[in-house]
């Protein structure tokens, strides 16, 4: 699958995008309707979550570490404080199991989130299946909070960030964090997740692709997702795009190129403010699939 734009952009925008895909997916996401079926008791499932207060997400280690005026189990370890080029470890989970929902927050300068990377890996890999800004990855573009709610993130006002999308894996899953900036950075985590025993071999992983162009060539594609030839499923993208020229940027054709496409796609839209679900221009409105925030 091969994923591209023609925005028309000016020389002097910048044009970022994340793509999100799920490789190699055969089997239906592995989940229990925990929203609508709540009464289901035997799911096969069991709940763990990773913070700083438990590290581990082992059972009973939550809470331990000691407050320096009001001791143990009260709020010890809310947060770390993360130096310039420094990475962390979020979590290492050996599996089966599935990540249900990432909660973030970092305090400071809003600008901070364009250079803290978050990279995640499944099944023991040496490189990163996501490897993103962290705005990016929680669904906002260039570190400009709105807060929002759709199917896949929801961000508050003050950078509260979600992101909701089950990530399966069998053996291993471990994600890191980096801070980039040359200033340090007070980072609050939460990473819940299920444990169970059954899962497909060959079920999707999550996979993250961030792509910048600065400048955009005029008249030429910017490619969101480059050539990939797994089986697999696109979930969705996000776009964000800053002009300094005043003419309207947004009538480049959305196109994917799918399973053999060569000069002319499969799928091809009409601009890039109808691919967002909106139409004649871009207004500020968010919807549960598309829209701009």
């Amino acid at each position: 699958m091969f994923l591209a734009s023609r925005l028309r952009l000016p020389l002097l925008t910048v044009a970022t995008g994340l793509v999100l895909a799920a490789a190699l997916v055969q089997a239906a996401s592995p989940s229990v309707d925990l929203i609508h079926k709540p009464y289901d008791l035997d799911t096969g499932m069991v709940s763990r979550s990773i913070s700083f207060e438990n590290p581990t997400g082992a059972p009973g280690e939550g809470g331990k570490a000691a407050h320096p005026r009001h001791g143990v189990g009260r709020k010890g370890a809310p947060n770390r404080c993360i130096k310039p080029g420094e990475t962390v470890q979020l979590c290492d989970i050996e599996g089966p199991g599935v990540i249900r929902h990432i909660w973030m927050t970092a305090d400071g300068r809003s600008e901070r989130f364009r250079k803290l990377v978050i990279r995640g890996y499944w099944e023991g890999q040496e490189h990163p299946s996501i490897e993103c800004p962290v705005g990016d990855f929680f669904g906002f573009a260039h570190s400009k909070v709105t807060g929002y709610q759709s199917a896949v993130h929801s961000l508050g006002p003050k950078a509260g960030m979600n992101i909701w999308l089950p990530m399966p894996f069998n053996r291993r899953a471990r994600f890191t964090f980096t801070n980039e900036n040359d200033f340090e950075v007070w980072m609050y985590y939460q990473i819940d997740y299920t444990l169970q025993t059954v899962l497909p071999e060959d079920v999707g992983r999550l996979h993250a692709c961030f792509r910048r162009e600065n400048p955009t060539t005029l008249k030429e594609d910017f490619v969101l997702l480059p050539k990939r030839s797994q089986k697999g499923r696109f979930i969705g993208s996000l776009m964000g795009i800053r002009t300094e020229h005043p003419h309207w940027w947004g009538e480049g054709e959305m196109k994917a190129y799918l399973d053999g496409d060569t000069d002319f796609p499969t799928i091809c839209g009409t601009g890039a403010e109808d691919y967002v679900g909106l139409s004649w221009g871009i207004q500020e409105a968010t919807f549960l699939y598309n829209g701009c925030s």
